[in-house]
């Protein structure tokens, strides 16, 4: 994005949305080049949940400018908030994507902002000439996205393998004949797989495993 004059970006997606709450951020997709001092203030300071163009990504899908922020009843005193934070990193100018879910409790959205120095009035020059281009790069980086193995919680070899015998609708008994273990063996591999997933029941772990490419990954990639 850098040659289009969006030198950083902010990608997040959940699969755990519910109202306004965006779900445990140890289940949430988050990738950026932003520095350290901002994401922690950003993140730490809980920002995040009052940023204008993150409440308009939830409610909307497509490409929205900065500008948007302008508009008159747009910002609350909260809001407000961030955008001075904001402000002071020089995270002034931008355009944000919010992507089309799949369901009523995903969500995934990108925020490019401008260099440093650039005006809104420049970078809505850039996106009536690149705009098209730029939200279909962001499009195919996020489904891309969604294919690879990601998560916070990590499990071991043998957890995401009697997770994925479970997901064959295999038995505890058969699945401690197929891998020559004990049933309480068995017992206890699913027991530690919904604890690295915190979760409550193994029926949750295979899901969760499934929603982050967990269940069947190439061990070189799992590492």
């Amino acid at each position: 994005m850098t040659s289009y004059g969006f030198d950083r970006i902010i990608y997040g997606f959940t699969h755990y949305r519910s109202g306004r709450s965006l779900g445990d951020p140890q289940d949430w997709v988050l990738l950026t080049n932003h520095g350290d001092s901002y994401m922690e203030e950003f993140l730490g300071k809980g920002h995040l949940y009052n940023a204008p163009m993150i409440r308009w990504a939830l409610a909307n899908t497509g490409a929205c400018s900065w500008r948007w922020m302008a508009e008159p009843g747009n910002l609350s005193e909260a809001k407000k908030i961030v955008v001075g934070f904001n402000l002071g990193q020089n995270v002034t100018a931008g355009y944000t994507v919010s992507f089309l879910s799949i369901t009523e409790r995903t969500k995934g959205a990108t925020a490019l902002t401008a260099k440093a120095g650039m005006s809104q009035d420049e970078v809505e020059e850039i996106w009536a000439k690149h705009g098209d281009e730029i939200t279909v790069i962001n499009n195919v980086m996020h489904l891309k996205i969604q294919t690879l193995p990601y998560s916070q919680r990590h499990m071991t070899k043998r957890q995401r393998e009697v997770l994925q015998w479970v997901g064959d609708g295999k038995t505890t008994q058969d699945i401690a004949i197929l891998l020559e273990l004990t049933p309480a063996t068995i017992e206890k591999h699913l027991r530690l797989a919904r604890e690295a997933l915190d979760v409550e029941t193994t029926a949750q772990a295979v899901l969760k495993a499934a929603f982050y490419n967990q269940m069947f990954v190439i061990e070189s990639e799992a590492a």
